[in-house]
């Protein structure tokens, strides 16, 4: 561990925040502009705000990471990222926090040596996505917050990246970058900062064992189980987690080789960042000081953190478990609590009293000769001249008025310590021209220690209209393939006699002996063979998270996986694709919706990798689709989307473990029913909750083959064998015959196709 690289990371959604958390010991902050940052309701300061903040920030020694981790639309990317960039760039910025693959693409080239950290929105979960980021010029990385110490550990001992985790402040159900349930219910997307928060309303866990939506639908009529009730009462904030609070952790934070500890909170006002910024302070100094033998917490400084803001009191995370309902906030109770005059004290020493940077100076005055004052501060010294000093002819000069003047450093960062006045006696100079001397030389001496942060950014010239793509393909005839998604055998079963269906993408879930450890994956074999008997292509989905302890699992048996004949593989993260290059992996890979390509360049950059087949990311609408670009990939055109991806188990929460997946429904306060499935592995497991209505662009044909994709996707999650091909055949009617039909489904949604994100 290098201790001197450690460092104490605070938020600032404002101006007055920053401040607050420097005066009260942050070494680093974390900020938002005007735009692009994950927190677009914050009081993110403007440009000019920013960049004094820049300035004080390295006068004082400090840094500033601006966040830069949202998805980008083409146009964002292409016509405002550098505009936005360029004046902190060139004022020093020292490192920008980024989720999206085209701005890490779009920073690595325009501004090659500002660092970029890989955001905790990037869903990193172990060494081999964290070593992908790293050849591509990532220096840091904020793996997702489920991750254990054990995990923790074992990306820095493999990669060497710093490694940057959160230890207090709120805590997201969701996966970081896997949740659409705010963009979906309301339009205020996650991935577009602005979401919010249905997770904490409260919900109700419904229904029973089983699989398929009828199923659930029928499950969903009996009535909750008494000893159910018990435990968690009907309506909780079953998706609402307690804040995080890792005070006592901090030694084994550190050793696990954490570089950055991360407060989170650029919601909260200056006082909470102030208070909980200068008690980690205290003990992250014990700790460097002493060590962890000497290392113990207060019940007055544990009381405090919890006074300036709990639910339910804390949690200390994933470090130390994988889920749990200790973990939620049931009653989603929770806010600041009084503790006599706490609130005033922290406004009074840390938000209203700046403190400055000691400088050092000496004044040099004599007959006839230029005024001279020499000012240093952190190894830099400067030194400048003003008027002459002449023969008093009255009222001489006095000692102590000279270093009155001297020491009115007003609204600069300096504040004088020692300050030396060698003058002779007799002597006549106007304050006015002393007053000028102090002036200039802290102009000077700012100027000087600022130097070495800026930089020049190159220049960059316009971008070619984009629209000729679009303009030569009008008036082009376009032939879509049709591809189905499936997560259970019954799905399949139904699907693959279809002729139309052109490919069938396999959930892995389907095929338990891949975590039985067979010695011969026998079911995926037969239904690879089945597939190609039926003149169709198959490829296996990987799972949404893929763990260090899933890594093993397909690493024990990836040279029999690689020998069923699968046609290629879809993948869901970075972890993944690394896993699959590794491997020497030759056959077709796919990126999958939650890989997100949100604008042209994302989808360069996961070309140039060998993945030139993507699926279009649901928040995009039409327009925005024909500004990116969907040739080659595909288009998800049916499906119960995905809303959020969670570590946390509903069915634990409500109930027990039972390690049997099943699917049950989340009711929230309009009776509105959303499908949850656990996937339940003996070495890793996670839930998905999906929307209570599928999407439906069955009408929309014409649009979406305007775009070009090579192919529409429809997406089986919930569905009986009989409705997945109900549907299915619904959608080959139309979009490869032409054939109108009514639409069946009593509810349904376009989902973003029409509307899109903000």
């Amino acid at each position: 561990m290098d201790r001197e690289k450690i460092e104490l990371l605070a938020p600032a959604g404002s101006y007055d925040s920053f401040r607050a958390a420097v005066q009260a010991g942050a070494d680093a902050v974390y900020m938002g502009g005007s735009k692009f940052g994950a927190r677009a309701y914050a009081d993110n300061p403007q440009e000019d705000m920013l960049l004094r903040a820049l300035r004080e920030a390295h006068l004082r020694g400090k840094k500033i990471y601006l966040t830069v981790n949202t998805l980008l639309k083409e146009r964002e990317l292409e016509t405002e990222l550098y505009d936005y960039l360029r004046p902190y760039y060139e004022e020093g910025l020292d490192a920008v926090i980024v989720q999206d693959m085209g701005v890490l693409s779009f920073v690595r080239e325009y501004f090659p040596d500002l660092p970029v950290h890989a955001s905790t929105q990037m869903t990193i979960t172990g060494p081999l996505g964290a070593g992908f980021l790293k050849k591509e010029g990532v220096s840091r990385v904020v793996p997702a917050r489920e991750l254990s110490l054990r995990e923790i550990r074992m990306i820095r001992e493999q990669t060497g990246l710093e490694i940057e985790t959160f230890i207090h402040g709120a805590l997201c159900y969701c996966y970081s970058g896997q949740c659409l349930l705010s963009s979906i219910l309301g339009g205020r997307s996650g991935n577009r900062g602005r979401c919010a928060q249905p997770c904490r309303l409260p919900y109700e866990l419904t229904g029973g064992a089983g699989k398929g939506k009828q199923a659930v639908l029928a499950a969903s009529k009996r009535s909750v189980p008494a000893a159910l009730k018990q435990q968690v009462p009907a309506a909780s904030h079953l998706l609402s987690m307690k804040d995080l609070c890792t005070i006592d952790l901090l030694p084994d934070i550190l050793e696990a080789g954490v570089t950055s500890l991360k407060i989170e909170g650029r919601m909260k006002q200056p006082e909470y960042v102030a208070g909980v910024v200068r008690i980690y302070r205290k003990y992250l100094d014990l700790y460097l000081e002493k060590g962890a033998g000497a290392y113990q917490v207060s019940e007055k400084d544990r009381r405090e953190l919890e006074c300036l803001f709990s639910r339910e009191g804390f949690t200390k995370g994933y470090y130390v478990q994988h889920n749990g309902r200790k973990m939620l906030s049931l009653n989603n109770a929770g806010g600041e609590i009084r503790m006599g005059d706490l609130m005033e004290t922290l406004r009074r020493d840390y938000v209203e009293n700046q403190s400055k940077e000691k400088i050092n100076g000496m004044l040099i005055l004599s007959k006839d000769n230029h005024a001279k004052l020499c000012v240093n501060a952190q190894n830099a010294s400067v030194t400048v001249t003003g008027a002459c000093p002449e023969q008093a002819k009255q009222r001489p000069l006095q000692r102590e008025q000279v270093e009155k003047q001297l020491r009115k450093t007003g609204g600069t960062q300096f504040q004088f310590g020692q300050l030396q006045i060698e003058m002779e006696e007799d002597l006549f100079l106007p304050l006015q021209a002393v007053n000028e001397l102090r002036r200039n030389a802290l102009e000077a001496l700012e100027q000087k220690l600022l130097a070495p942060f800026r930089r020049t950014a190159p220049v960059i010239w316009e971008q070619e209209n984009a629209q000729k793509d679009a303009d030569a393909r009008k008036g082009r005839e376009h032939t879509v393939r049709i591809r189905a998604y499936v997560e259970e055998i019954e799905q399949l079963e139904a699907l693959v006699n279809l002729e139309e269906i052109s490919d069938l993408y396999v959930n892995y879930s389907i095929f338990p002996s891949i975590f039985a450890k067979k010695t011969e994956l026998a079911d995926l074999n037969r239904w690879t063979d089945e597939i190609h008997r039926r003149k169709k292509k198959c490829y296996l989905v990987l799972p949404v998270i893929f763990r260090e302890s899933l890594r093993q699992v397909f690493e024990g048996i990836w040279d029999r996986l690689a020998e069923t004949g699968v046609d290629g593989i879809v993948i869901r993260n970075c972890e993944e694709y690394e896993f699959l290059k590794r491997h020497h992996f030759e056959k077709p890979v796919i990126l999958d919706a939650n890989v997100y390509t949100f604008n042209k360049r994302s989808r360069e950059f996961w070309a140039k990798k060998g993945c030139g087949r993507d699926t279009a990311p649901v928040e995009l609408n039409l327009k925005e689709l024909k500004a990116r670009g969907c040739e080659g990939g595909e288009i998800i055109a049916y499906g119960h989307l995905p809303m959020m991806v969670s570590a946390q188990c509903l069915i634990k929460t409500a109930d027990r473990c039972t390690r049997v997946p099943e699917t049950r429904q989340l009711k929230d306060r309009y009776q509105k029913h959303f499908y949850v499935k656990n996937y339940c592995m003996p070495e890793s497991c996670y839930n998905v909750i999906y929307n209570s209505v599928p999407l439906v662009l069955l009408d929309q044909d014409r649009e979406i083959k305007a775009l070009h994709p090579a192919a529409v996707r429809l997406d089986f999650t919930v569905e009986t064998g009989t409705e997945a091909l109900k549907t299915a055949e619904l959608y080959i009617g139309r979009y490869l015959h032409g054939i109108q039909a009514d639409m069946p489904w009593k509810e349904f949604t376009r989902g973003h196709f029409k509307r899109g994100v903000e």
